[in-house]
């Protein structure tokens, strides 16, 4: 599809594209992604995992034709993994070439060290190569699983967008991107960030949201399987399960079972795929003994 111009954009009018995109949002989400984009503020999304927070920077940079660049973060995630690094191997063959060459025109010592720290020995990192190219959507995904110390560096760098390398000086965005922090709630977020961001509660779709979305994924699968599929993927999620299955689930589930040749959910063809949507084997257990057990009934 052809790029949309943000400017040119309403709430109605993204969630449209989005939909062209393969994304079905509310209008709650199409209405905060909206003014994350018109306001250049970061969009914070939190909800539950598989609800569609990730899919929604992907789809906002395809409808913006922008670049996508994901920072995947992790417990013990620094500065220097979101950042920039200096490409050792490389700086080290620089000197061995220089050597070889009887010095390779460089006049002294200081000379040659600073030859070290050029550009071209620069490891570009998710968040500068996000200032670097515009237009661009930076996707911070699951952001609650880094430490309070990197929550900090990000609310510097989301200020500024800005990165200041000692050897080089200081790289700013020309536009700034469109920045979409992810998080799974495993643990609370600080306020300072939070208040950096728009905020937004990504919930599980409705029924007919959801079965809208296996239509769109999945058109091979039919109406009624995906139907009795998200309706059954509902009371699995009313079920107080350890993990209630997301949409990424639903979607796994329903193909599963369309590849077994289903066209309804029946309770054999449920149970054989029941790995599909739940990850937990108590979880496993209380839905056969609930749910499947009506569908055989």
């Amino acid at each position: 599809m052809a790029p949309v111009d943000p400017q040119t954009l309403d709430p109605a009018s993204l969630g449209h594209a989005l939909e062209q995109a393969g994304y079905l949002p509310d209008e709650g989400l199409s209405t905060a992604a909206f003014l994350a984009l018109r306001m250049h503020r970061p969009l914070f999304l939190e909800g539950d995992a598989g609800v569609g927070k990730t899919s929604l920077a992907h789809a906002l940079a395809e409808v913006t034709g922008a670049d996508l660049v994901r920072l995947q973060c992790y417990e013990g995630i620094d500065a220097s993994q979101a950042l920039y690094d200096w490409d050792f191997p490389r700086q080290v063959l620089h000197l061995r070439a220089t050597e070889a060459a009887g010095g390779g025109g460089y006049h002294d010592a200081r000379e040659l060290e600073h030859s070290l720290y050029d550009r071209r020995f620069l490891i570009a990192r998710p968040i500068l190569r996000a200032l670097e190219h515009s237009p661009s959507v930076l996707l911070i995904d699951e952001i609650d699983r880094a430490d309070d110390e990197f929550e900090a560096f990000l609310l510097e760098v989301l200020a500024d967008n800005a990165v200041s390398i000692p050897e080089l000086g200081t790289i700013r965005a020309e536009t700034p991107p469109l920045v979409v922090l992810t998080s799974n709630r495993t643990r609370e977020v600080h306020d300072a960030l939070k208040r950096r961001c728009l905020y937004h509660w990504v919930a599980h779709p409705s029924y007919e949201r959801e079965v809208a979305i296996l239509r769109r994924r999945l058109p091979e699968v039919s109406e009624r399987l995906a139907r009795e599929v998200a309706a059954a993927v509902r009371r699995m999620r009313e079920a107080d399960l350890l993990k209630p299955p997301g949409v990424a689930e639903s979607i796994d589930w329903a193909q599963a079972l369309h590849l077994l040749g289903a066209d309804s959910l029946d309770a054999e063809r449920a149970a054989a795929t029941l790995g599909a949507v739940l990850k937990y084997q108590e979880d496993a257990v209380r839905i056969r003994d609930t749910v499947l057990a009506e569908l055989a009934g």
